[in-house]
């Protein structure tokens, strides 16, 4: 595994936001806009949180797998990477590749178990032939570095690895996978900007210690944004075939 970020496949394949934000056309065809694609990851990421919460996986299992599925939808459409099976498919290839393995007989259990209609019926072979065309989407690059990490570090470097700001800023991050930033920003970046949200609403004076990491404001900022627009509930469209 690579373990330098600036030398990894996740900071080769990191995109604009614009590159991002593609509704494939085949996706267009049956009518999908891009807020109804941003509204259908989302509600996939949630799907994935849901299966790990019930399988038992820690949650660097579960942001690989909203990674791994919001990657393949750059390159793939809905119309035929069907976001029902891709999204326990990808926490089966991300438990793998985050040496905590969940059987995949297990998750199918549990995808009956939360859900009654037919259209999520998939059973074993279906999980393992949608496996293999996840990983060829990936280009077989499996290799996710997450904030989390980088969280610690930096909080420790700024003073602020106490109870309360450890528990925000992880919760904070772990609303980030509701986004693509994944896609998008280095993962010290999420960091940083996740620290600066909850030193705000904590009421902590960072500002000596950012302006010493020289970061960039205008990124910092943008990612502020997305962060704080995306805590809110929003009404998930549904996919027909």
């Amino acid at each position: 595994m690579a373990a330098n970020f600036w030398t990894s496949s996740h900071y080769k394949q990191l995109l604009d936001q614009e590159e991002v934000d593609v509704v494939q056309s085949l996706d267009k065809d049956r009518g999908i806009t891009l807020d109804d694609f941003k509204l259908i990851k989302m509600h996939m990421a949630n799907y994935i949180l849901k299966l790990a919460q019930s399988v038992k996986v820690r949650q660097r299992v579960v942001a690989t797998a909203i990674t791994y599925m919001r990657r393949v939808y750059t390159r793939k459409s809905m119309t035929e990477y069907d976001p029902r099976l891709v999204t326990p498919t990808c926490l089966y290839l991300a438990s793998k590749a985050e040496e905590s393995t969940v059987q995949a007989r297990l998750l199918v259990f549990y995808i009956k178990k939360l859900h009654s209609d037919e259209k999520y019926r998939y059973e074993i072979k279906h999980i393992l032939e949608m496996e293999m065309k996840i990983l060829e989407a990936l280009d077989y690059y499996l290799v996710i570095f997450h904030p989390y990490r980088a969280l610690s570090q930096l909080l420790q470097d700024a003073g602020l690895n106490d109870i309360s700001m450890t528990q925000l800023t992880w919760g904070l991050v772990n609303d980030t996978y509701k986004m693509d930033l994944i896609l998008v920003h280095p993962p010290y970046l999420i960091a940083l900007a996740c620290i600066y949200i909850a030193s705000v609403l904590r009421e902590k004076d960072t500002t000596a210690w950012f302006e010493e990491l020289h970061v960039d404001m205008n990124v910092k900022t943008g990612i502020m944004h997305h962060v704080f627009r995306h805590r809110t509930s929003i009404k998930i469209p549904q996919l027909e075939h």
